[in-house]
């Protein structure tokens, strides 16, 4: 969540969770610090630098323009990742975007995957955290690592593993959350007539 070139490596192990969030340039409006901040609290707590990994937001236009992304992948993984950000904006981006708007997700996993390379040493195991699209084996991150990069790709699941076909290599079952429709909040309202 936080964008490369953030990290929090020069911070004690009890960094108060303002000078964290500073260190990271945290953006509460995109990722809410309540549910993502324990985790980083507790890499901090543990000594465990947190880099930041995200494609910064002003690369975001230059990534929607920038075609050389499209061959990123192979064509059903770019068949896939297009459905996944149609799906993922709940239907409603008109046709024309789904190519740039993929091409900034192609573009993010590729900064993930660049930070993952950077943050290698010897004796070390370097952990992302990422939504499950970016974790995707076959569409995210991983496609953009170096063979001799070894990867395991866990799954966190909540209400238990559902047919991911390939995409991880473990799927690791929590508990089960409420159901929430994200797209009935900014789905049109269709009266009726």
């Amino acid at each position: 969540m936080a964008e490369e070139g953030n990290a929090t490596g020069y911070l004690p192990p009890d960094a108060t969770e303002e000078q964290v969030r500073t260190a990271l340039s945290w953006n509460d409006q995109a990722w809410p610090w309540s549910a993502y901040g324990p985790a980083v609290m507790a890499a901090v707590r543990a000594g465990v630098p947190v880099i930041g990994a995200n494609l910064p937001r002003e690369h975001m236009i230059d990534a929607m323009a920038d075609v050389s992304l499209d061959a990123q992948l192979t064509a059903d993984a770019r068949a896939a990742q297009e459905e996944a950000v149609r799906a993922g904006h709940c239907n409603l981006l008109p046709e024309s975007q789904i190519a740039p708007m993929t091409r900034i997700q192609i573009a993010r996993d590729r900064a993930m995957a660049q930070a993952i390379v950077k943050s290698r040493a010897p004796g070390k195991t370097v952990l992302l955290v990422s939504g499950a699209g970016h974790a995707n084996r076959a569409l995210g991150v991983p496609q953009h690592l170096p063979t001799d990069v070894s990867v395991k790709v866990v799954q966190m699941q909540a209400g238990g593993p559902r047919d991911t076909a390939g995409a991880f290599d473990i799927a690791w079952p929590t508990p089960p959350v409420p159901e929430k429709d994200y797209c009935a909040e900014v789905r049109p309202v269709r009266r009726a007539s």
